[in-house]
């Protein structure tokens, strides 16, 4: 097995970027999920709420970032100072983030027709992962929950391969915002992985990923009018145990320490447990 994709995503619901190696910290790829975007009640917004999210791309830049979106342009987005401050809700965290100026709200909310604000996980801002299921103290950013995201080709191609005999098409794993994929051609193999060691760098898979309707769209449009691999995963995938329900494709992974990771690096499965409980049907 070895890595076949690195991807990193700076705004939380953004484009992703593609990786072909990357330092791996605590909390893992540095900028993966640092730029938000919060309604008027300082709750995160996300392709769920808004699929034309799809279409924001975020590049670094010297002192900060370039945003563009399709049709609307481009704009030079600083790092805000560290006094300008307000507190956020991700899921059941309140998290405190530098907040960007006026000029760059505005020009988003133009773009995407709503009030919007972006945020910045900076030094001063502080969350953990869940300690019951990666432990204390893990540091984590603005990703739904975790450090990482892992997923398998052979998995994808076990999805594909039942919405292909059912007549619903293909997708690829891009739906899936994968931080790490791993080119194995065992479907679901990863149920089994405890943890995984790349690079000489540990990574615990916690916790298996329940998905949501952000997987039925496109990636570059947001379009819903495509492709949809949730009834496949409804046949696949449907967990069985009460503690994470629903369709579930990938698992959350924890980085212990820190590292150097590229693609065509082997992978070495280092612990493993029994499989996680799917739903016969």
């Amino acid at each position: 097995m070895h890595v076949s994709e690195i991807n990193y995503y700076p705004l939380k619901s953004g484009r992703g970027i593609s990786l072909t190696e990357t330092q791996m910290t605590s909390t893992g790829i540095p900028g993966d999920r640092s730029l938000m975007l919060v309604d008027t009640r300082g709750h995160f917004v996300n392709q769920r709420d808004l699929p034309e999210m799809a279409q924001l791309q975020v590049l670094p830049d010297t002192d900060g970032f370039r945003f563009s979106m399709e049709s609307k342009g481009e704009i030079t987005v600083t790092r805000p100072p560290g006094y300008r401050r307000t507190d956020v809700v991700v899921w059941n965290s309140i998290v405190s983030a530098a907040l960007a100026d006026k000029d760059v709200n505005s020009t988003l909310c133009d773009w995407l027709g709503c009030d919007v604000r972006l945020v910045f996980f900076d030094e001063r801002s502080k969350r953990t992962a869940s300690d019951d299921w990666a432990g204390p103290d893990t540091p984590v950013t603005f990703a739904d929950g975790y450090q990482v995201l892992v997923t398998t080709t052979g998995s994808l191609e076990a999805i594909n391969a039942d919405m292909e005999k059912h007549g619903e098409g293909a997708v690829g794993m891009d739906r899936f915002r994968a931080n790490i994929v791993i080119d194995d051609g065992d479907a679901f193999g990863d149920d089994h992985w405890e943890a995984i060691e790349i690079g000489g760098l540990r990574l615990d898979l916690v916790k298996p990923c329940a998905r949501c309707i952000m997987i039925t769209q496109d990636q570059v449009t947001g379009s819903r009018d495509v492709a949809n691999p949730m009834p496949a995963l409804g046949r696949l995938r449907m967990s069985a145990d009460r503690r994470v329900p629903g369709p579930l494709f990938g698992w959350n992974a924890v980085p212990r320490g820190g590292g150097m990771i590229a693609i065509g690096d082997d992978v070495k499965v280092v612990s493993t447990r029994g499989a996680w409980a799917i739903k016969q049907r």
